[in-house]
C-alpha cells in the first residue's frame, strides 16, 4: 500500500472511540457527514501521496468547521482546495484564515507537490468538536478547551497518533501548530509515550492571521526555516 492508500483508509475507518463528551459538545466527522468528502480525500491523497516516501508529521489541534470539517483535508478550505490543489468541490464555499496562511506558506515552500512530498498534516484529534452558543450558532471547540473534554478524548488521541505514525512517518521530528496549550499538551503526551524524538512548535496559523497578520512574512520564513532544518540534518 502507498502512503495515499493508508491515509485514505485511515480517514475511511475514522470513528470516535473516546469517552462520553461533555454536555453541549458534539463530534464533527466530515467523512460521514458529507457524501463528497471521501471522494475529495481520495483525489487529494492520490495526487500528492501516491508513493512510499516517509514524511514528517505536522500536528494541528483538531479540524475546523470551515476547513477540514468540509473538505476532509487538514488546513484546506474549499477555496484553497480548488484554487491551489485543483480538486473539484461542490457545496458551501468557505474562507478559513488558517488555510490562507498555510497555502501562502506552501507556495513559498515550492508549491503543494513539493510540500506534500515532504510533510503530512493532521491533528492529535483528527475529528473536530463543536459547541452551540446562546444564539444557537455552532462554533469550533478545541480539545483543550475543557478538562472534561481532554479526559474524554485522550485515549482516542493516543490511538490516532499511533495510527498516523504507521502511515509512514519519520519519528525523529514532529512539528506542532500552536505554541501554547497545544504545545504543552503534546509535549507532555510525548514525554509519556515517546512518539517522537523532538517536537518543534510553531505559532498556529489562526493566531498569526488574527493577531500577527502584518508580520505574516516573518512567520512564513520561520516555518520554512524550521522545515528546512530537518531536511538539512537528513542530508548531513
Amino acid at each position: 500500500m502507498t502512503f495515499a492508500d493508508k491515509a485514505i483508509l485511515f480517514n475511511k475507518q475514522l470513528k470516535y472511540t473516546g469517552g462520553a463528551l461533555p454536555p453541549g459538545i458534539r463530534i464533527m466527522n466530515p467523512f460521514e457527514e458529507f457524501e463528497q468528502t471521501m471522494k475529495i480525500v481520495e483525489t487529494f491523497y492520490h495526487k500528492y501521496y501516491n508513493d512510499n516516501k516517509q514524511r514528517h508529521l505536522i500536528l494541528g489541534i483538531n479540524p475546523s468547521r470551515l476547513g477540514a470539517g468540509l473538505t476532509g483535508v487538514p488546513f484546506t478550505d474549499p477555496k484553497r482546495l480548488m484554487k491551489e490543489c485543483g480538486i473539484p468541490y461542490q457545496g458551501r464555499i468557505t474562507h478559513e484564515p488558517s488555510s490562507v496562511f498555510i497555502y501562502e506558506m506552501i507556495q513559498a515552500y515550492g508549491g503543494p507537490e513539493a510540500f506534500y512530498r515532504d510533510f503530512y498534516i493532521n491533528s492529535p484529534s483528527p475529528l473536530g468538536y463543536t459547541s452551540v452558543d446562546l444564539n444557537g450558532k455552532e462554533k469550533n471547540y478545541n480539545y483543550y478547551d475543557s478538562k472534561a473534554l481532554i479526559d474524554a478524548v485522550k485515549g482516542f488521541m493516543l490511538e490516532s497518533i499511533n495510527k498516523l505514525i504507521s502511515l509512514g512517518i519519520n519519528t525523529d521530528t514532529c512539528f506542532c501548530f500552536g505554541t501554547g496549550k497545544n504545545e504543552k499538551f503534546l509535549a507532555k503526551l510525548n514525554e509519556e509515550h515517546r512518539f517522537f524524538k523532538e517536537i518543534i512548535a510553531l505559532e498556529h496559523p489562526r493566531f498569526i492571521m488574527q493577531y500577527k497578520n502584518k508580520q505574516k512574512e516573518f512567520y512564513i520564513d520561520k516555518y520554512l526555516s524550521a522545515f528546512d532544518s530537518v531536511h538539512n540534518s537528513e542530508v548531513i
